[in-house]
């Protein structure tokens, strides 16, 4: 869902968003949001952390955070959250929710969903551990990204083997699935990832990449503006972030009470 504007990788889902625009991902509330997702909008990181005070002042209701290690080569600083950035957020009054990627297509690693239902298990492991360590609650998804192409074949054959690995870690109800359209139908409908807590909606964090226009209105956050190589995304904090719609109440943020 992120990646630096360098030669280090090769063409991924920025990339292909050239012809379909781009794309805005994720955030929550420390005040818990009780009535709706009216216009709430989330962002998450491509390459630098923005201050959490300069992402409520630019107007925006949270942030995604990476519950992921940094990979090898990465010079992000916002992989893995500290508990301290976390509180920051959360102290201005802003959403919190957390999401998982490590791998990249060839930059050096695979997708993570290309290790199957081992990968999947590693992976969750890994992720519950760092967002419990930044001070995530127990009720609260993790969004698993599958950032790329794939196709329904991929699906059947590996990448729902990843989500179910996850699911025997976490529960399918704290699993949720980065993606495009077809991603977060198949995974919904496939019973890998959990249902939020408002009515017809699932942890479906829809990528606008390679859906081809369409949105599956099942999703709780939509990704509509991406840093990519042919867009620059949202400025902010002397860094470039990328957008998200929030789609429903409960969308995934830690201090919704969901017992």
């Amino acid at each position: 869902m992120h990646t630096p504007a360098d030669g280090q990788r090769r063409p991924s889902r920025r990339d292909v968003l050239k012809s379909a625009a781009a794309a805005p991902f994720f955030l929550m509330a420390a005040q818990m949001p009780t009535a709706s997702a009216q216009g709430l909008r989330v962002v998450d990181f491509t390459h630098r952390q923005v201050p959490a005070d300069q992402i409520k002042a630019a107007g925006y209701d949270g942030a995604l955070v990476y519950v992921s290690e940094l990979r090898p080569g990465a010079d992000f600083d916002f992989k893995p959250v500290t508990r301290a950035y976390a509180d920051s957020l959360r102290a201005e009054g802003l959403h919190v929710a957390s999401c998982y990627q490590y791998g990249k297509p060839g930059w050096p690693t695979p997708s993570d969903y290309t290790r199957g239902y081992e990968g999947g298990v590693a992976d969750a492991e890994t992720a519950v551990r760092l967002h419990t360590a930044a001070g995530g609650p127990p009720s609260a998804p993790i969004f698993f990204s599958i950032d790329e192409d794939i196709d329904g074949d991929t699906w059947k054959t590996v990448a729902v083997e990843w989500l179910r690995g996850i699911n025997s870690v976490i529960g399918v109800n704290r699993t949720g699935v980065y993606g495009h359209v077809g991603v977060c139908g198949w995974a919904i409908d496939d019973g890998v990832i959990g249902r939020s807590t408002s009515d017809g909606h699932w942890w479906a964090w829809q990528t606008r990449a390679w859906s081809g226009g369409e949105r599956d209105p099942r999703a709780v956050l939509y990704q509509a503006v991406v840093v990519s190589g042919s867009e620059p995304g949202i400025a902010m904090g002397g860094t470039h972030v990328d957008e998200n719609e929030v789609l429903a109440a409960d969308f995934g943020q830690w201090d919704l009470d969901r017992t």
